[in-house]
Order: C-alpha cells, then sequence, then structure tokens
C-alpha cells in the first residue's frame, strides 16, 4: 500500500497517547520515590524524576529506533527530511534532548534568573524574601550560583531592565509556542518544535478511502483562526505596553515641569507605603490614604482587576495635594 505524508488528526492522536503512557510512567516512577525515600526529597526532586521519566520513555522508543506507543497506534513511522529512511541516531538523539531536556533546562535558568533579580531588587528596598534554598548537589543549587555571578557583574540600571526582559521572553516562548501550533493545524507537518529542529516528520499507510483532503482542509480552518487569534492577543500586548510607556512619559514630564522640594522641614517626613520612601506628589484615594502619584498609577497599572472590582461599588476619585 502507498504512502504518504500523516495528517493532523493522526499526530494529535499519537501524541495525546504517548502523554498519557508518559503520565503513567511519571505517576509510578514519583510514587515510588516518595515511597521510598519520603515527600521532602520528593518535593525536591519530583521535576528531575518526570525529567528522567520521559527519557526513559524516549529513549526506550525513539531514540533505540522504535515506534513510540503512539505512534504505534496510530500506524505512522518517522522518517527524515528525503521521507525516505528513518532518522538516523543524530536525528533521534537531538529530538530526545530538544523534546525532554532543553524544556526543563531553559525554565529552571528562566526561573532562577528572575529570582536573583528580584532578590537584588528586594535587598536595595530592605525588604527581603526567604525562599527554600535547594540541596547542594542539585542542578538549581548550580544554576542560581551562576545566575548570581552573572547578575552581580551588572549595574543596578540593567538589572531594572533586564527583569521586564525576562518577562518579555516567557510571553515571548508562550507567543512561539501557540504560533508553532498554528502553522502546524495549516501545514500539518511537525506537531512539536523539537521535531521541527531535528528535521522529523512521519509517514502513514493510505487507505482505499481516505479522507485525507477533508481533514487538512478543516484543520488548516482552525489554523487560520488560530493564526487570527494570535495576532489580536500581539496586538492587544503591543497597545498596551505603549499605554504603560506613555503613562511613565506623562509622568515624567509632569514631575519636571512642577518640582517639589524633596527636603521635608519636618524631621518625620511622611512617606508612601507603597515605595516606603517620601512622597512625591501626595494623592488621596476615597478611603483616605495617601500615596506618591507615580507609586499609585502603577499600582493601578499592574492591579487592573482589583480596580475593576473597586470601580463596581462606587468611582475612583483621584484628588491632588
Amino acid at each position: 500500500m502507498p504512502l504518504a505524508p500523516a495528517n493532523q488528526s493522526q499526530l494529535i492522536r499519537s501524541n495525546q497517547k504517548d502523554e498519557y503512557y508518559q503520565t503513567f510512567l511519571r505517576n509510578n516512577a514519583n510514587e515510588a520515590f516518595q515511597t521510598l525515600a519520603g515527600s521532602k526529597r520528593w518535593l525536591d526532586w519530583r521535576k528531575e524524576i518526570e525529567l528522567l521519566s520521559d527519557l526513559v520513555y524516549y529513549g526506550l522508543t525513539t531514540f533505540s529506533g522504535y515506534q513510540t506507543l503512539g505512534e504505534e497506534y496510530v500506524s505512522i513511522v518517522q522518517v527524515d527530511p528525503t521521507k525516505r529512511q528513518i532518522p538516523s541516531r543524530a536525528r533521534r538523539s537531538l529530538f530526545v534532548l530538544c523534546h525532554a531536556l532543553l524544556p526543563y533546562l531553559l525554565n529552571k535558568a528562566v526561573v532562577c534568573l528572575e529570582n536573583e533579580l528580584e532578590r537584588g531588587q528586594e535587598g536595595q528596598s530592605g525588604v527581603s524574601r526567604r525562599q527554600a534554598a535547594p540541596g547542594p548537589w542539585s542542578l538549581e543549587s548550580w544554576l542560581r550560583r551562576w545566575m548570581r555571578r552573572a547578575v552581580g557583574l551588572l549595574s543596578e540600571p540593567q538589572r531594572r531592565a533586564c527583569l521586564p526582559a525576562v518577562f518579555v521572553l516567557q510571553q515571548s516562548l508562550t507567543l512561539l509556542h501557540r504560533l508553532h501550533v498554528a502553522l502546524f493545524y495549516i501545514s500539518g507537518s511537525f506537531y512539536h518544535l523539537s521535531k521541527r529542529m531535528a528535521g522529523i516528520s512521519y509517514l502513514r499507510v493510505m487507505g482505499p478511502n481516505s479522507s485525507d483532503g477533508t481533514i487538512r482542509n478543516s484543520y488548516r480552518l482552525l489554523g487560520a483562526v488560530s493564526l487570527l487569534q494570535l495576532l489580536i492577543t500581539v496586538c492587544l500586548q503591543l497597545n498596551n505596553f505603549r499605554q504603560r510607556q506613555r503613562a511613565r512619559q506623562e509622568w515624567k514630564l509632569h514631575r519636571n515641569l512642577s518640582p517639589q522640594h524633596t527636603e521635608s522641614s519636618s524631621p518625620r517626613a511622611a512617606r508612601c507605603i507603597l515605595c516606603l520612601e517620601e512622597r512625591r506628589h501626595s494623592t488621596s484615594t476615597p478611603c483616605g490614604h495617601l500615596f506618591c502619584w507615580e507609586c499609585i498609577t502603577e499600582w493601578c497599572n499592574t492591579k487592573g482587576d482589583v480596580m475593576t472590582h473597586y470601580a463596581t461599588d462606587q468611582r475612583v476619585e483621584i484628588m491632588h495635594q
């Protein structure tokens, strides 16, 4: 029987079946480790246990040259870009590392970098937040020491600029994944970024009464809708970012045009409870609390959901003193 490229529905069903067996293997490994080592050690090593389970699953199937349980379920086989032979061991190794190990390392690195940047800001503001210390031989401990040395080489303006950059990186990874899924719905080639990086695609046995064209057209429509939704999301995020930048520029202009004396005649200057510094351009809320104008506007931008809920009961009026 002739071979044809696998369609989107077969790749999705194969992935769902693989995820089912991966979850089953993870749960059994976590339960066994928790029983042998205790709950405390299990909490410290649960991510590594899941990583080891995934490496074992793909090591015994894809890396060894066999079909995964999901691929066997829908009768598809992996092929290299030539579509004439199965992927080489190097390609299979690259796929396993990119699919299981790379997301783990990237997530650990981003979290450690974000924690170190926040810890530096909290240390300078006089506020410290205790965090659970990782084990001395864990990967997280090594990454934290490396990130601490790297962050220590940055100046204070660079640290303030890096913290939003980390958030942008996290959002960009999410948007990249959504873009890749939308492209998969349209083209039907690669369901995972790791397979796209390794150049691994799938072939299937075409039946006599195959409705492959109808399936692909329906998924192309879903891909077009997904791309439209992604475009709208990006536009909304860019618009929100521009509004925040405009608000900051207006505040800087207002502060330069109407400067206030930073030195107070009284020995005990009134302080803002948000920034814990002397209030600048004191602003009162309806409840009577006083804040810096910049602090309360930034709080409203970051806590929009709280302000929306509060605005349903009464109008919030900002009064300058």
